[in-house]
């Protein structure tokens, strides 16, 4: 799976869509607004298969710019959040990697709410126009959203995010305390299912769907993130710096109180920010920024807000 994508990678590449992220969120925005200004029209717009299949198709589109919560305060606050995971994700990944993420998101959501009003066709004949509605309401960028945290969550584990503005949480627990809500939401929906409301099982297959996407994805491409041309030369100049052992990162010989040799390992990774190591902070991640001319490291922290450097500085 890893080398089909690959080739597909080198052959379709150049087509991926740039700053996807931005596009989403703006999508999401104009959303808010077209649901401030002009509620009614919402309406055309949703995920419904029963009027796909009556010839309204561009709800197979349309669907993305369903906010995924009532507008408020926080709103705007998640929207900022989720900008920024997305942009470290493409930066992280490349643009074509992240399109076929999210773009697969959106083709097994599509998939599984066909699937199910399939099945409640079968199952419930004479409810089409009910079912419809059922799914265009609770097929929505939420779990696209949603989605996109879990990624961050296995991509960054050791990130830090503020939760509360107040709690440091490393991104591994954030995406842990996430799926416990969601799991509690799932369990709530099903026993409302339980108490005869089989539409609420509806949301159960939105939130599956989102995750088969993060598992498939992780399952087949987890650590194998293709590397430009350029970036592997980066790569192999660094590795040749470093067994050259620059003299921040040498190992230290001195004598103890024995009389006896002892050799202290250094560091084998350092911030240039910060100057943190993976010997004075263990659990920290370090990456070498591709944008930086030469071999330049840093914790993740630092990675996406430091200054490049450029060829004129080395």
């Amino acid at each position: 799976m890893n080398e089909f994508l690959n080739k597909m990678e080198r052959k379709y590449g150049k087509h991926a869509v740039p700053r996807l992220t931005t596009i989403m969120i703006a999508l999401i925005a104009a959303g808010y607004m077209l649901q401030a200004v002009a509620p009614s029209v919402m309406n055309y717009l949703a995920l419904d298969p029963y009027r796909i299949l009556h010839g309204q198709i561009w709800r197979l589109v349309t669907w993305v710019i369903i906010p995924p919560e009532a507008f408020s305060i926080f709103t705007i606050i998640m929207l900022f959040f989720y900008f920024s995971i997305g942009m470290s994700l493409e930066r992280a990944w490349g643009d074509f990697r992240y399109n076929v993420y999210i773009f697969g998101g959106l083709l097994i959501s599509i998939a599984a709410a066909f699937l199910t009003y399939i099945v409640f066709m079968i199952l419930f004949p004479g409810s089409e126009v009910l079912t419809g509605q059922a799914i265009g309401a609770f097929f929505s960028t939420y779990y696209i959203c949603m989605s996109i945290l879990l990624a961050y969550a296995a991509t960054f584990p050791d990130a830090v995010v503020l939760l509360m503005f107040v709690i440091p949480v490393k991104m591994k627990y954030f995406g842990i305390i996430y799926g416990a809500f969601m799991a509690y939401d799932a369990v709530n929906y099903i026993r409302a299912v339980r108490s005869g409301g089989v539409l609420y099982i509806i949301p159960v297959i939105a939130m599956l769907a989102s995750v088969l996407n993060f598992v498939l994805f992780f399952m087949t491409l987890r650590n194998r993130v293709h590397l430009t041309a350029e970036q592997k030369k980066r790569q192999k100049e660094f590795r040749r710096q470093i067994l050259e052992a620059d003299s921040r990162n040498q190992a230290n010989t001195r004598i103890n109180e024995n009389g006896e040799k002892v050799v202290d390992i250094g560091a084998r990774h350092r911030c240039e920010i910060c100057g943190r190591t993976d010997v004075s902070n263990p659990e920290l991640e370090f990456r070498y920024c591709s944008k930086c001319a030469g071999a330049h490291e840093y914790c993740m922290e630092h990675l996406y807000t430091h200054v490049h450097i450029t060829p004129e500085q080395t």
